[in-house]
């Protein structure tokens, strides 16, 4: 099928071929031109040598000629294969080496310009192919004793200096041609070799798209060139991807056992209530023990919501706020609750307006002082400062803090310090004011002090 006027043949795509097929065709390409020059320039400068030594003999041969046909008329012998020939003015020759007598060496121009005084300098035959003549002449005026003048025309055989040509060009194509060979091979076993990792990477990642986990790139560890950083960035990036998976099976699981368990519940309520006839207090129990069931997936379900929300949003919306606006909005509606349980909350705030997404900002805070009044003890106190262009809010309390190895995984989803998943809480409230923080390029840490626990939030503001 002939293509489209324009558009090249499917084979002939670069983008198509395979790199070390490219490889390859820039070394043999660049190679050519270099292979190409050089040859060039060696034969410019043993064609000019020749060239030279070829004028010298044939204008000394000349000169003699002229010299003795101005006194005597006796000429001289020339080199070995040297001819000559002397024309009149009316085109005959006159005088002439053996078997050149007949047909002028000379052109009716060039027997014109010669004999108005011109040096002609002429070349018979050609280099390729190989011709049974081949001269280079040089002719010029001459006067004559009786006062006439003729045109004395001296050639020499051209024969060794275009075999050495001949021979030069058969020996540069020949170098050439096993240079560009080797260099060829050579390029494109170092292609092979430098791209052999490539492809290795390629094949094992094509093992690990398939699905399988805990593999590799094979990496050798006594290099440091730039595909073993590479391999080492891959693995690097492989042991994220499979460290995210795992957290992502992890939530998909406790998110099912979290779901799995009131809606256990709430059947477990139902069928209890439809086994017998139910006295309007006993079924009124049930309604509440459903609501609060109902209630813990709704909560359950906009905490899923919200970090996911968070997760995906691409920009914050800040806005300049008064930090002490900020914190006594969330801690007056705190502060009953900490009253009834006899405790007291507290608040130091700094004179600062910072630029901060209020919408998540407040019920992270929020979530802050619930795990305080719910899990803490002892009296809260939360501090909001701004330092070095960065707000600090932090929540402490005086209760036992948090187990030793919690710590590291306290912001996870689904995570608690309680074993026992009966435990007020979904586990997604640290998540979420991890989540707040890292959408505001900020962290969230938690630490245990002596006086029992504090969990802070920093960021940009």
């Amino acid at each position: 099928m002939t293509p489209p006027p324009g558009r090249r043949p499917r084979w002939w795509r670069p983008r198509r071929l395979p790199i070390v097929l490219r490889l390859l065709i820039a070394v043999a390409a660049a190679m050519s031109v270099v292979l190409t020059g050089a040859a060039g320039l060696v034969y410019w400068r043993v064609e000019h040598a020749l060239d030279q030594q070829l004028n010298e003999d044939l204008a000394k041969y000349r000169n003699g000629l002229s010299n003795a046909l101005g006194r005597d008329g006796t000429l001289p012998q020339g080199p070995a294969g040297s001819l000559y020939q002397v024309i009149d003015a009316h085109g005959r020759i006159t005088m002439a080496s053996n078997g050149q007598h007949a047909t002028p060496l000379l052109t009716a121009a060039e027997l014109r310009a010669s004999g108005a005084g011109t040096t002609v300098h002429h070349d018979i035959g050609r280099l390729l192919p190989i011709e049974p003549t081949s001269l280079r002449l040089e002719a010029g005026r001459v006067r004559l004793p009786d006062g006439t003048t003729v045109v004395a025309v001296a050639a020499i055989q051209r024969g060794h200096r275009d075999e050495a040509l001949r021979e030069l060009l058969g020996q540069l194509a020949l170098a050439a041609g096993l240079t560009l060979v080797a260099a060829s091979y050579v390029g494109y076993r170092t292609a092979r070799a430098a791209l052999g990792p490539v492809e290795r990477y390629r094949t094992r990642a094509a093992t690990l798209a398939d699905g399988a986990s805990g593999l590799r790139l094979p990496v050798p560890d006594d290099r440091d060139d730039e595909l073993t950083r590479l391999g080492h960035t891959l693995n690097r990036m492989l042991d994220r991807l499979e460290a995210a998976a795992e957290r992502e099976h992890r939530f998909i699981a406790d998110a099912s056992h979290e779901l799995r368990t009131p809606l256990a519940l709430l059947r477990a309520e139902l069928d209890v209530a439809l086994h017998r006839p139910r006295t309007a207090a006993e079924l009124t129990d049930t309604l509440r023990a459903v609501d609060a069931e109902v209630q813990r997936l709704v909560d359950l379900s906009n905490a899923l919501l919200d970090l996911e929300e968070l997760g995906s949003t691409q920009h914050i919306t800040r806005t300049p706020v008064d930090l002490a606006d900020l914190v006594r909005a969330t801690v007056d509606r705190h502060r009953d609750a900490a009253e009834r349980d006899h405790r007291t909350l507290t608040a130091d705030i700094a004179p600062a307006t910072v630029s901060v997404d209020t919408r998540w900002v407040r019920p992270a805070l929020g979530n802050l002082l619930g795990n305080a009044l719910r899990h803490g003890a002892g009296d809260i106190r939360v501090t909001a400062v701004v330092r070095d262009g960065r707000l600090r809010l932090a929540v402490a309390d005086e209760g036992a803090g948090f187990p030793a190895g919690f710590l590291p995984q306290a912001f996870d989803r689904f995570s608690r310090a309680e074993a026992s998943r009966t435990t007020r809480g979904s586990g997604l409230g640290l998540a979420f004011v991890a989540a707040v923080a890292a959408s505001h390029d900020g962290t969230a840490r938690a630490e245990n002090t002596e006086r029992g626990t504090v969990v802070t939030i920093e960021v940009p503001c």
